[in-house]
């Protein structure tokens, strides 16, 4: 049968809580970042950010840190087909902390967890057989219920002609040889586990570890003889990981050095953070052994990944992307702490960055009802007036999106908290704005803090949006305090996760032309802000979107696009907008408010219509917009 996967990983999946005070003990953090864990699960997302088509089997608990676990696979596009909820068991938590650059504590939360009651039920033939490689880790060969699992996984893979990869991937405390407080232990001998391991090496045509984890699959502290005592049970290629000094393959004997391993450039990098770098080192191997590149190569795609992620926190956040891996092998390395590489470090983002949910924001159709002012200002508004007229809102954008994606809404906290939190994990796309209406120079709502720190409370799905009233022509004072309000905000979203949407308004200041919004793209790029998003102002000329689109792609081609504002503008006046916008890629919808909302809000808090009337009202006005712009884009599909 054609093999529609390219690997599928077997084994564990956790959440993994990394403590954010670099530098303390475990003991005393006091805040985690969650991510994904667990070498298979690691490796399924690793080898999918590299392009290849990846699955993982496993188990997860029937509960929210369940669903956290296969929802993300999914953004990172791993195939979930494998993954198994447990309704009896809780999915496994690992608590994790940076101590110092040799020191990583670690505590397993598995005792009875969902992914070790992974059995031989959970091996599907036919799911087996679409894969061209299956790759096992070896706790899961430590109890026999999950080594049932595995040795029958391994055998389909064989029947069905795939290949076969073991990650040694020795943790003590999980075969029962180490108690609770060594998780960071990498080696203590146990011949059970030598002799369980030895059982089954035959089965594999790659094997994987470091050298610690040969000594425990050879028997021998000597890696030498370790490897070579593998080599006995296993015609498997051997791949040896050195930490610093990179790594080496042997295809057949060992020779009486490391050193005469084949081998693959490795890259001088700070030690940040050495947890999950073994994942990332498998991934970019698995990368290169699929694609038949010869070892050296393979290696160097292995060293690089596992480099990306001893240099950043987390482990699967840490992995590169294809493109990402291409640019570094072909730049190298200016600084040793990646993470601070400011131009690495944009192209991994953009290159990773996945929807909040499963959405495909290809095309945007946003009803914007973040407005603040315009609503205060409206006669029989309070603001529980304000802010029950925006969950009717909310309303109609869930009756147009109807489920599906490519629809958003822009809301704020202030009037709009209830609707904003009611929209979470709807589907839509959530924009939430920063600005005080109006404000010019710009200035942020108080309730961010001046150093923007409560964006930390934000719900990650949020979009961090501000607006800002500026002109090519403005003043040298009010141009530095306004880029420098954006750049602060820009740095707390990107350090709090969030994506950044940043709209620019300069027909409110002063007379535009063609080439006005791009000279004011190019600023903001020059002073180091790369938006997610841009919203822009409609223009009448195919001249001026082209100038703008371009100020966009030479500076970052990996935007997500651009959204075309509305002005409160009538809707011929949008429709013809529309029509020219829609003739460029990067455009990729529209944010409307008032257009859709204006006059029912008016007529809703002076009582001249109920709420029914008003979310029907609304509704329309939403897909006759929505209709005006699938219109001019599939016009303009057509013209070209």
């Amino acid at each position: 049968m054609t093999k529609t996967l390219d690997v599928i990983t077997i084994g564990r999946s956790s959440v993994d809580l990394y403590g954010q005070q670099v530098g303390g003990r475990l003991e005393d953090m006091g805040s985690f970042a969650k991510y994904i864990g667990g070498s298979p699960t690691n490796i399924a997302c690793g080898t999918a950010r590299l392009g290849l088509r990846s699955a993982v089997i496993t188990r997860v608990g029937d509960e929210h840190m369940g669903r956290f676990i296969r929802e993300q696979l999914v953004r990172e596009g791993v195939d979930v087909r494998g993954v198994a909820t447990d309704p009896e068991r809780l999915t496994a938590l690992v608590l994790l902390g940076i101590r110092d650059e040799d020191s990583f504590p670690l505590i397993f939360y598995r005792e009875n967890c969902a992914d070790m009651a992974l059995s031989e039920n959970d091996i599907d033939e036919g799911f087996i057989a679409e894969a061209r490689s299956v790759l096992a880790t070896g706790t899961h060969l430590s109890h026999p219920r999950t080594e049932a699992a595995v040795l029958k996984a391994l055998d389909l893979a064989r029947k069905h002609g795939a290949r076969t990869a073991l990650d040694i991937d020795y943790r003590p405390n999980l075969w029962g040889v180490a108690g609770h407080d060594a998780g960071e232990s990498r080696f203590v001998e146990s011949a059970a586990v030598t002799a369980k391991l030895q059982s089954t090496l035959h089965l594999f045509d790659l094997i994987v570890g470091t050298e610690e984890e040969f000594h425990i699959a050879g028997g021998s502290t000597d890696t030498i003889e370790a490897l070579r005592a593998v080599r006995e049970v296993s015609g498997a290629t051997l791949v040896c990981k050195r930490g610093a000094a990179g790594a080496v393959a042997f295809e057949g004997a060992v020779p009486g050095s490391l050193d005469e391993g084949r081998a693959g450039p490795g890259f001088p990098i700070e030690v940040f953070n050495v947890l999950g770098a073994g994942d990332g080192f498998f991934s970019g191997l698995m990368k290169g052994w699929l694609d038949g590149e010869d070892w050296p190569t393979a290696l160097e795609y292995a060293n690089a990944c596992g480099a990306f992620a001893v240099s950043r926190h987390g482990c699967t956040p840490a992995y590169p992307s294809l493109e990402e891996l291409e640019f570094f092998l072909k730049r190298g390395v200016l600084r040793p702490d990646l993470r601070n590489d400011a131009e690495l470090e944009q192209v991994h983002r953009a290159t990773n960055r996945r929807n909040p949910g499963a959405g495909d924001w290809s095309t945007m159709r946003v009803f914007a009802f973040d407005h603040r002012a315009q609503l205060e200002e409206m006669e029989g508004y309070t603001p529980a007036r304000g802010g029950a007229f925006k969950e009717l809102c909310l309303q109609a954008a869930l009756q147009v999106a109807d489920g599906q994606s490519g629809y958003g809404i822009l809301c704020d906290d202030r009037i709009g908290r209830r609707a904003l939190h009611r929209a979470s994990g709807t589907g839509l796309w959530i924009g939430r704005p920063c600005e005080w209406p109006g404000s010019r120079p710009l200035q942020l709502e108080p309730e961010l803090g001046a150093d923007c720190g409560t964006l930390n409370e934000w719900a990650r799905e949020n979009v961090v949006k501000v607006l800002c009233f500026c002109h090519p022509e403005d003043d040298a004072e009010t141009r530095a305090a306004q880029e420098a309000t954006v750049k602060r905000l820009y740095a707390a979203a990107r350090r709090n996760g969030l994506e950044f949407l940043l709209e620019v308004i300069p027909s409110k200041v002063g007379p535009v032309d063609d080439d006005t919004t791009a000279t004011l793209i190019r600023q903001f790029y020059a002073v180091g802000i790369f938006p997610d998003w841009w919203k822009l102002e409609p223009m009448q000329t195919r001249a001026a979107w082209a100038n703008a689109i371009a100020a966009i792609e030479e500076n970052d081609r990996h935007t997500r696009g651009i959204v075309v504002l509305g002005l409160d503008a009538p809707e011929e006046e949008l429709r013809a907008s529309f029509q020219v916008a829609a003739g460029f890629d990067l455009v990729k919808g529209f944010a409307v408010g008032r257009t859709i909302f204006g006059t029912v809000a008016r007529q809703w808090l002076t009582g001249e219509v109920g709420d029914e009337a008003a979310v029907a009202e609304m509704a329309d006005r939403y897909q006759r917009l929505c209709a005006v712009w699938d219109q001019a884009r599939e016009k303009a599909l057509a013209a070209a």
